[in-house]
């Protein structure tokens, strides 16, 4: 049976009661839909970087059944620059769910709300726990970063083994009561004290606790993810221009970038078969133009684009039956969503 609440979690509330968030947008008259929404934008994205966003989303998507009736165009759009955008294909898919099985509420149970796609263990305990003060326990980047130093658990926390660890531990101090004010306040000790590089030891309300504190050597908690070498690959984006419009064409819905608007690329610097793919003949070119390459990351590679920008003197007339695209008007931009690196060269174009 768990201990109503343990010395940690004790040092752990008083601490949140003095110090705590307790200001931010998604803690003021909490429903389940705005903090769902807020657990899913904050899923490996600062507190800064996502309220702009979060406000946005709702006022475009005041209820669930707003965002479930919504186009993914738009969703993929208000998305734009906050990047992994598999979350904002979840969070769609997730509303739909929750308007079409369970009436428009999200449920209650753990496992239920597990279940809602993009939502795992924690965020649909961090949910549960916030609005309805369930006792369940959660476990993200910042959770884990402050057990696995208190509590001194060795390796990796991606690792199942140490995961599970940490989930142990996780329970045992997570109390029965003001669950939600400790689920906040282990949040806000990960986001404000046992900081990433520089921990603030000296401000932190379980110091004497801390074994990583005794033993001098917090910043080897949690293990580091082993290394491995990023794979490069390179492509040629293909950006058609006809006065103030750009061809993107829609990505398929999985792999990267997945749904979201972008120039048609090319595997080499010979673009001859995009242009012919697109009905493009050479006396409706005006002018190409290689501009500079540039580097963009994802998690697992490197990508290195070069943007060539094909200047058109007219339409052409196959792209509609070619590909599932539109013709981009950057003076009067559509609402859809899209992949960074193409928003950024957009953003070029627009100050030429």
């Amino acid at each position: 049976m768990r201990v109503i609440v343990t010395p940690f979690a004790r040092s752990i509330l008083d601490w949140y009661e003095k110090y705590g968030r307790k200001e931010l947008p998604w803690q003021q008259q909490k429903t389940a839909y705005k903090v769902w929404l807020s657990e899913i934008m904050l899923q490996q994205t600062q507190v800064t970087t996502v309220i702009p966003y979060y406000e946005r989303f709702l006022e475009h998507f005041p209820t669930v059944e707003s965002l479930a009736k919504a186009p993914q165009d738009e969703v993929l759009h208000l998305w734009t620059g906050l990047g992994y955008y598999a979350r904002a294909r979840n969070l769609h898919k997730a509303a739909q769910v929750v308007v079409e099985q369970h009436g428009g509420e999200f449920p209650l149970s753990l496992e239920a709300m597990n279940a809602l796609p993009g939502v795992g263990r924690s965020t649909a305990a961090a949910v549960l726990s916030s609005v309805h003060k369930l006792p369940h326990a959660i476990l993200d980047g910042n959770v884990k970063r402050t057990l696995a130093r208190s509590f001194a658990v060795e390796g990796w926390p991606g690792q199942k083994k140490v995961e599970n660890q940490l989930w142990q531990i996780a329970e045992q101090h997570t109390p029965a009561e003001d669950t939600d004010k400790y689920n906040q306040a282990m949040m806000d000790m990960g986001a404000m004290v046992c900081t990433r590089s520089r921990p603030k030891c000296t401000l932190c309300p379980v110091e004497s606790f801390c074994v990583a504190n005794k033993q001098g050597n917090p910043l080897d908690y949690p293990g580091k993810k082993p290394k491995k070498t990023k794979p490069e690959k390179e492509t040629w984006f293909v950006i058609l221009k006809h006065q103030d419009e750009l061809w993107l064409a829609q990505r398929p819905q999985t792999g990267i970038w997945g749904g979201l608007f972008c120039f048609p690329e090319s595997p080499s610097a010979d673009i001859d078969e995009v242009l012919e793919q697109y009905g493009i003949q050479q006396r409706n070119i005006q002018s190409r133009e290689v501009e500079i390459a540039f580097r963009h990351t994802f998690s697992h590679y490197h990508l290195d684009i070069t943007p060539i920008v094909v200047t058109l003197n007219q339409l052409p007339t196959m792209v509609m039956e070619e590909s599932k695209g539109l013709w981009y008007n950057i003076t009067n931009p559509e609402k859809v969503g899209l992949a960074a690196p193409v928003k950024s060269l957009i953003e070029t174009l627009q100050r030429h």
